[in-house]
């Protein structure tokens, strides 16, 4: 596949081509073509605060344009600045695959389903699978996430996600609490009202440390209350960088662009059902709309408002938040004007450069960019010929 690249400014660059290979240089293009460069060159003060001060926040961005002709799909990346060797932490973007590859293994294994009830030894919450998926990217819970962990266990989630072609990435840690334990857990699970069935704990190899540029980040960290005056070492934590985000989105909406051995094994039935989980909002999944608003999870477009979502805007997507950086990846599917892209995008809001001191600029900074851009291209989206 060939690639070009050209400069943006006099500070980053892009890089994009079409899924097909075809030469597609990105030199002199008209405005509907290079939305990503125009929507990043907007005077909106949320998006030229955070342009005007890259090098704060550590910005990495991957927007795809669709273009359909007869049977046909063809997919330009754009990318700005994004780097797999620059490490960001991903925090409950990695829920997703965790998610897609619960749904792979219980379509493999014959006596399980999502409707099964079950319950982490140890613990007395039952749940059940479709549960869990839902939790997951409605509120982005991070004990369903868990319990799906200890279904699959770490070394199976990487292994999988290798064979498919999607990398780089290393699952390592589950989310929260007891998030170092290399052991899963077993699962107890009801067959049916009076049986029940456990499954076997799987031990998972102890990670290494990663050797990426800016795994140690900041000037001190807080430790069991203590100021620690260093930086913030991320080299034992899950690495899931943009491209990796973006390949997992890919083939789940549009599967049949890849070769079998690439694509997640999921039924059709399966796959309707993670779809649906992707774009349900907390309200129609039983949360308080005034706690659990439309935007939530939905930082483009929307993570900076409370209003409601059109229904005809369908966004497919998961986000992660913690430790000052906010990313978001995201299929965006305006049926009403028929317009559709992905989005995958993750920014660091951390002035004062000390981590779990809870002084993070989510709200001030982070989400309104990352909101902002989305509308910024949507619209661009709508101007751009066809």
């Amino acid at each position: 596949m060939l690639k070009t690249r050209y400069t943006l400014g006099l500070f980053s660059k892009i890089i994009c081509w079409v899924s097909i290979g075809t030469y597609f240089s990105c030199s002199h293009k008209p405005m509907n073509e290079n939305i990503l460069e125009v929507a990043l060159s907007s005077k909106n003060p949320k998006i030229k605060g955070v342009m005007d001060s890259l090098d704060q926040y550590e910005l990495q961005i991957r927007y795809t344009k669709i273009d359909r002709k007869n049977d046909s799909i063809f997919f330009t990346d754009y990318d700005f600045q994004v780097d797999e060797n620059v490490y960001f932490y991903p925090a409950s973007t990695v829920k997703f695959p965790i998610a897609v590859l619960g749904l792979e293994r219980l379509n493999e294994t014959d006596t399980l389903n999502r409707e099964v009830r079950y319950y982490v030894e140890g613990d007395t919450l039952e749940s059940t699978f479709s549960k869990d998926i839902v939790q997951v990217f409605t509120v982005s819970d991070n004990l369903a996430n868990n319990r799906l962990v200890e279904l699959l266990g770490q070394d199976a989630i990487n292994e999988s996600l290798q064979k498919k072609g999607i990398g780089p990435v290393r699952i390592s840690h589950r989310l929260g609490y007891h998030s170092e334990d290399l052991k899963t857990k077993p699962l107890i699970i009801y067959m049916n009202d009076s049986t029940t069935s456990i499954t076997i704990p799987s031990i998972n190899t102890a990670p290494k440390p990663l050797s990426l540029k800016e795994i140690r980040k900041g000037k001190g960290y807080y430790e069991d209350g203590a100021l620690k005056q260093e930086p913030f070492d991320f080299s034992l934590k899950n690495y899931y960088p943009i491209t990796a985000q973006h390949a997992v989105l890919k083939r789940v909406i549009f599967p049949d662009e890849f070769s079998p051995k690439q694509q997640f094994n999921l039924s059709q039935e399966q796959r309707q059902f993670l779809l649906e989980a992707m774009k349900t909002l907390p309200r129609s999944a039983g949360y308080d709309p005034m706690e659990y608003y439309d935007g939530y999870c939905k930082f483009f477009m929307y993570g900076d408002t409370k209003d409601t979502i059109p229904s005809y805007m369908e966004i497919y997507n998961k986000v992660g938040f913690a430790y000052g950086t906010l990313t978001d990846c995201a299929y965006i599917n305006d049926t009403k004007n028929k317009v559709d892209f992905m989005l995958t995008a993750t920014i660091l809001v951390n002035k004062d450069g000390i981590f779990n001191d809870d002084a993070y600029e989510y709200d001030e900074i982070g989400i309104p960019f990352l909101a902002e851009l989305g509308r910024e291209i949507h619209r661009l989206e709508l101007e751009r010929t066809r």
